[in-house]
C-alpha cells in the first residue's frame, strides 16, 4: 500500500509560502519521502533524476544559474520544471525570479518559497514525510513509555494489558495507544508506535469501561508517539513452561523487519505486573549501555567461558 501525504501538512507545519499551485495545495498529494536538491539535473545530467522528490533550490544552486547566459539560465530552469516534479521549494528566503513563477505556471508545477536554511528544511521534510510515509502495521495491544522506554505490551485479551498501563500511568509514567497501535517504521532501525486519531488517550478497562487517560490523569500523563524500544509479551502463567530466570540470552522479535528486545511474563495473582515492567525498562536501558547483570553474575560465579 502506498501512502500520501498532502501538501498542505508541510506548507503547514514549516511556514512555507505558496508562490503558485495549479490545484490547491490539499489536492496535491506527495509519496515519495525523499527530497531531492536538483544541481546536477541544472548541470545537464539527467539520468535517476525523480520528479516524485520535492525539489529544493539554495543558494548553490541559484547562484550556478545567475551566473549563466540567460538563454543557458532559462533552458536550464525549464529542463527542471519540465519533469514536472510534485513540487519545488525555494529556500533562505530568496526572491523567485519571473522565469521560475512563469515556468511553474507553464509546466502546472506547485512553486513554494521558505525562510528557513536551505539544509535546515531539507531536513524538516525529510522528517515529516519520513514518519507520514513510512510503511506500517496496526498491532493489538498497549503502548506506554515507561522511564524513556517504549514498551509494547501484547497478549491476549483480558490478560491484564490495559489494567497494567494504567497501574502505569499511577506510578507516574506515561500512556500513548490501548486496542490498535500503529506501528512505523521510520529508518531502518527504528519503530515508533502511535495510537489512531478516533481513539486517542482512550482506554477500555473491564468492568468500568472507555475512560479518557488525558482528561482523568491530565496531559502530562499521555503523548502522541514513542519509539519502541521493547515488546513485553504477558501471558497467563503454564506450570509446564520453563520461562527465563537468568536473562542472559536475549530474545529479539520482528516488527516489520526491525528486531526489537523481546520478553514474556508469566501473569498470576500475586504478581505486581507494573513493577516488573518498570524494572524491564530500566534493565533493557542498562544492557543498551553496555551491561548486563547476568553476564557480572556468572562472572562473579566463574562460570563465564573465558
Amino acid at each position: 500500500m502506498q501512502f500520501k501525504v498532502s501538501l498542505s501538512k508541510l506548507v503547514k507545519e514549516l511556514h512555507m509560502e505558496v508562490r503558485y499551485s495549479p490545484c490547491p495545495v490539499e489536492d496535491v498529494m506527495v509519496t515519495n519521502a525523499d527530497v531531492n536538491r536538483p544541481g546536477l539535473l541544472l548541470a545537464g545530467y539527467k539520468e535517476y533524476f525523480d520528479p516524485t522528490r520535492i525539489q529544493v533550490l539554495g543558494k548553490t544552486e541559484t547562484s550556478y544559474l545567475e551566473a549563466m547566459a540567460q538563454p543557458d539560465h532559462q533552458a536550464r530552469l525549464e529542463e527542471l520544471f519540465s519533469t514536472h516534479p510534485v513540487a519545488v521549494v525555494l529556500a533562505r528566503g530568496l526572491v523567485p525570479s519571473e522565469a521560475m513563477l512563469e515556468l511553474a505556471r507553464r509546466y502546472e508545477v506547485p512553486f513554494l518559497t521558505s525562510a528557513e536554511n536551505t539544509s535546515a528544511l531539507t531536513s524538516a521534510v525529510t522528517s515529516i514525510l519520513g514518519v507520514d510515509l513510512a510503511p506500517r502495521i496496526t498491532r493489538h495491544g498497549v503502548l506506554v513509555e515507561v522511564y524513556g522506554e517504549g514498551i509494547l505490551i501484547l497478549g491476549e485479551s483480558g490478560v491484564g494489558k490495559s489494567e497494567t498501563a494504567i497501574e502505569l500511568v499511577k506510578r507516574g509514567h506515561r500512556f500513548i495507544a490501548d486496542d490498535a497501535v500503529e506501528l512505523r517504521r521510520v529508518s531502518n532501525r527504528t519503530i515508533v508506535g502511535s495510537a489512531p486519531e478516533n481513539i486517542r488517550h482512550f482506554i477500555e478497562l473491564r468492568g468500568v469501561g472507555i475512560i479518557n487517560v488525558a482528561r482523568v490523569f491530565g496531559i502530562g500523563a499521555v503523548k502522541p508517539s514513542e519509539r519502541v524500544d521493547m515488546i513485553v509479551e504477558l501471558e497467563p502463567w503454564d506450570k509446564a513452561k520453563n520461562y527465563s530466570r537468568i536473562g542472559l540470552e536475549s530474545e529479539t522479535m520482528e516488527l516489520l523487519s526491525v528486531p526489537i528486545p523481546y520478553s514474556v511474563i508469566p501473569v498470576r495473582p500475586g504478581r505486581n505486573l507494573a513493577v516488573i515492567l518498570e524494572i524491564a525498562a530500566m534493565n533493557n536501558r542498562q544492557k543498551k549501555m553496555g551491561y548486563n547483570a547476568a553476564e557480572e553474575l556468572l562472572e562473579k560465579l566463574g562460570m563465564t567461558n573465558d
